[in-house]
């Protein structure tokens, strides 16, 4: 644009004296003719006389080239005035302005690339406005059209991710409110039910509405039981709350072999009880993690005691150790009944049980494997489980460190 414009200044000012030097000959040549006819040469002797024809030429010259070169110019000038106003437009923000373009020169062309660019400006400002509107209309699902290699293009890309990230976070909300919501009634559904038989049974007993003192015995019994079993989901639901909350850890090396070794010597007793066996299986002798023992130990031993209560059909717990890559894993297996299918997705949300009447039967609260998950996961490991008509695992994973 500097070239066109230095180019039709140089054009310009050539014209311009191209134009001078023919009007002051064609003036000298006049005025040589004029001032040969007696009626009209007085005034042209006078001036020649007293001012000289030379300083008249230059003045005339001068005031030619002035008006010849404002003349010439004239139209280059108003384009050029045009283009300026037009940039001074659009640096205000006012994209949608568009300059008048009279010609198909450089200038011209300078004028529709202007406006092409304000055009493709304000369209696409157009376009993160109605975004935006979206938004702030809840709509988080709008995305804003990211064209790359432009600022705009990472205004809308911040925006996008803005949008994500605000609507993420309402989600998680959401979702926490209705994880509240579902926490209160899975507590206070399963705290009133004990609490009601507890308090039914001592009515029986305030106001003597029982037979003898068997019949005393056993209804004391049955409140004692329901009483621990509200313990006990007081308790868990407690350690639940703990661990989520975020409970320091004590991290130390932890030998998973020998770990495992010691919980199976603890669960003796109970294998015998049910007249069940449990073995181990180790590929090696030492694998090393970085854990909380007295924290995993939790874990495990509600792994193994979910074995024991309904694995009793298969009469047999297996429990392997090994290495997967840079993993250990660690998986208890029992051959009892099958988790359904559709219950395996939900099976470590806290209060969910398979089969409301068998978790009846066996005592659990609900929370047994929502702590595990908890406890795992909250140490940087993974639990997943499977489940088929032959077997069940439950199987559990930690970086070697």
């Amino acid at each position: 644009m500097l070239h066109t414009i230095r180019w039709k200044l140089m054009l310009g000012l050539f014209s311009s004296l191209g134009i001078t030097a023919l009007s002051l000959v064609t003036i000298y040549a006049l005025s040589t003719l004029l001032v040969r006819i007696p009626v009209i040469n007085y005034p042209f002797r006078l001036v020649i006389n007293n001012i000289g024809s030379l300083p008249v030429l230059i003045v005339l010259g001068i005031l030619i080239f002035l008006v010849s070169y404002f003349m010439v110019n004239k139209r280059f000038v108003r384009d050029l005035q045009e283009i300026d106003s037009g940039l001074q437009e659009v640096s205000s923000g006012r994209f949608e302005y568009q300059i008048p373009i009279h010609t198909n020169d450089e200038l011209g062309q300078v004028a529709k690339s202007i406006n092409l660019m304000t055009e493709q400006l304000n369209d696409y400002l157009k376009e993160i406005t109605h975004g935006l509107r979206e938004i702030a209309q809840g709509n988080f699902e709008a995305k804003i059209p990211v064209r790359p290699g432009s600022q705009l293009g990472e205004v809308a890309s911040s925006i996008n991710q803005m949008s994500r990230q605000l609507n993420q976070s309402i989600q998680e909300e959401r979702n926490a409110e209705k994880t509240k919501n579902d926490l209160i009634t899975g507590v206070s559904h399963d705290l009133r039910t004990p609490l009601t038989s507890i308090l039914g049974f001592l009515e029986v007993i305030e106001e003597d509405r029982y037979q003898d003192e068997v019949e005393l015995r056993y209804y004391v019994n049955i409140a004692y039981e329901k009483a621990k079993g509200l313990k006990k989901l007081i308790d868990d639901l407690f350690e639940y709350t703990r661990i989520n909350n975020g409970l320091p850890l004590n991290m130390n090396e932890l030998d998973m072999v020998s770990f495992i070794g010691q919980l199976m010597e603890e669960f003796v007793p109970t294998f015998e009880k049910e007249g069940m066996e449990c073995r181990l299986e180790a590929a090696e002798e030492r694998i090393t993690i970085m854990a909380d023992g007295d924290r995993l130990v939790r874990a495990y031993e509600n792994l193994m005691t979910n074995a024991i209560r309904y694995g009793k059909k298969g009469g047999v717990v297996d429990i392997a150790v090994r290495r997967e890559i840079n993993h250990a894993v660690i998986s208890f297996t029992n051959y009892g009944e099958p988790i359904p299918e559709r219950d395996l997705p939900f099976i470590f949300d806290r209060f969910y049980r398979v089969e409301s009447s068998r978790s009846k039967q066996t005592g659990g609260t609900g929370l047994g494997l929502a702590i595990t998950k908890s406890i795992i996961e909250v140490q940087g490991g993974q639990i997943a489980v499977k489940s088929s008509s032959q077997k069940t695992t439950f199987e559990t994973r930690f970086i070697i460190r």
